[in-house]
């Protein structure tokens, strides 16, 4: 019996520190928001490298196989402007949005932090966003 207490505690103890390693939602909003500031200065400074760094891997992927070149390459012909200022976050789970000035972005949680999934996102009426930057 005493082993199976010990067996619950560990489980319990598990499940406190798997959801306390998420993060509040503040934290979470916050690393979006980081995340999002980062892709905006790298942008801004023409830094395409430092932008492909902050990109999903799909998102890397789909830029070089549609542009046939390496991820900073495919962003620069991209000429994707800046998109301002980080007005609000939006955090669901894994996956946030970011709405700057004149952008929205969407991010995916990795293992290695935050990552822009889709940026240059525009809203469509009765449609999804249509996004100039995406992944597959």
């Amino acid at each position: 019996m005493a082993g199976r207490r010990r067996g619950v505690a560990l489980c319990v103890l598990l499940a406190v520190g798997v959801v306390a390693g998420c993060g509040t939602v503040q934290e979470r909003q916050d690393d979006v928001r980081d995340t999002a500031a980062a892709f905006e200065q790298a942008l801004g400074e023409g830094a395409y490298d430092r932008v492909c760094a902050v990109l999903a891997p799909a998102t890397v992927e789909e830029l070089e196989q549609s542009a046939g070149s390496p991820c900073p390459q495919a962003v620069s012909e991209e000429s994707l402007a800046p998109g301002g200022a980080v007005r609000r976050t939006d955090v669901y789970g894994n996956q946030a949005r970011a709405v700057l000035s004149s952008d929205t972005l969407f991010l995916s949680r990795f293992t290695a932090g935050w990552k822009v999934v889709a940026a240059g996102c525009a809203p469509q009426p009765h449609e999804p966003y249509r996004c100039r930057i995406k992944g597959g």
